[in-house]
């Protein structure tokens, strides 16, 4: 039986931007989803923040990419269809879907609201979904999930700068909250300044702790201390600098997508400390052993978080007015976002206006 081609594999025509190689060039390309199920919501995409994780995908960085690939998974809109037992989600709802759109529902990781760590979990986009068709995302006119992984938007979140969240948002709210390092009384330190460690020194800061923002580039001092709330800046590349904080950090997060070097990091933690990824390098990091046995320290990773946190996380982001700070772009912009992007040339975080500006581009 011959492959059915990306348009003609479900009912519902879509339309949006897609890679069609692994150079990453994005044009407009014509898709389908599924019918509207008796537990799926269905909505207008709005907004679409762009994560560096798209880029990755885009170019093939991890091998796994399969193309077309329509990227995109800090996505939000409004409600158009909800199935018959959709509950808590009704036509015209502002809502929002970050990472994932499927997973087991049975494993211990699923059962205690770690959907984000069950090893069926579905991607949002460059996955295979259930049904086995490849799943697309949010650089498109519409999404359709089941009501599980629907995000509800509290109507005081702008949904434009509130969608980075989705993603951006609960990858550094999760391991803040479970290793402990955002209260009062607790020293972090957050490495990179861009469009997860701005949200990480909100969240920190939010949560009360103190925050230390360490980067290789002094002129972002000025934006963490005065504009973001942290409370000091490391410029990790001064010997002196780093010497004298040697030692005073409870934890670190760091948010850094391109190798690095973490044996400085390791020395700023205090005896128990953590250093937490979040970030994920091409390549493999070296990892020091003796300051870990030294220092009782830790070494630890963190990806996203489940549904329940992902809600917990975006109404404790609308009660404390923390947002990401965003650069909006028309669809037609893209692919020049994507090349500022690998330069880190964006304060901090790219969001897509969908709603006003991918009908108004040319469809194949």
């Amino acid at each position: 039986m011959a492959k059915l081609l990306p348009e003609q594999e479900h009912p519902v025509k879509a339309f949006g931007w897609a890679a069609r190689d692994q150079s990453g060039h994005l044009s407009p390309f014509v898709f389908s989803r599924r019918a509207t199920g008796e537990e799926d919501v269905r909505f207008k995409v709005l907004f679409c923040g762009i994560c560096h994780t798209d880029l990755h995908n885009l170019k093939n960085d991890w091998g796994v990419s399969m193309y077309p690939i329509v990227p995109g998974h800090e996505i939000v809109g409004e409600v158009t269809e909800v199935g018959r037992k959709v509950k808590n989600v009704k036509v015209g709802d502002k809502v929002g879907v970050g990472c994932m759109v499927g997973a087991c529902h049975s494993c211990d990781n699923c059962n205690n609201d770690l959907e984000n760590y069950c090893p069926k979990m579905i991607l949002t986009y460059n996955s295979i979904y259930s049904d086995g068709t490849i799943t697309y995302g949010g650089y498109s006119d519409h999404m359709i999930v089941n009501q599980r992984y629907v995000v509800n938007f509290p109507e005081n979140m702008p949904l434009d700068a509130g969608a980075p969240l989705l993603c951006a948002g609960v990858t550094v709210y999760s391991p803040l909250k479970y290793f402990g390092l955002a209260e009062p009384g607790k020293h972090v330190g957050v490495v990179g300044l861009g469009g997860l460690g701005h949200v990480a020194v909100r969240f920190a800061k939010a949560l009360g702790a103190k925050v230390t923002v360490i980067s290789t580039s002094p002129d972002k001092k000025h934006d963490a201390i005065t504009k973001l709330g942290a409370d000091s800046f490391l410029v990790s590349r001064d010997q002196a600098q780093m010497q004298e904080a040697m030692g005073t950090l409870d934890g670190i997060l760091d948010t850094v997508a391109a190798v690095h070097p973490i044996l400085p990091l390791l020395g700023l933690l205090k005896t128990d400390g953590k250093l937490v990824l979040v970030g994920v390098p091409e390549k493999p990091l070296e990892l020091p052993v003796f300051p870990l046995i030294a220092g009782r320290k830790v070494v630890a990773g963190s990806g996203i978080g489940g549904m329940k946190e992902t809600q917990e996380m975006i109404d404790f982001a609308a009660k404390h007015n923390i947002k990401a700070d965003i650069e909006l772009v028309p669809i037609e912009y893209v692919n020049e976002a994507m090349e500022r992007l690998a330069k880190n040339d964006v304060k901090y975080r790219f969001v897509i206006d969908i709603g006003n500006t991918l009908a108004a581009a040319t469809k194949p």
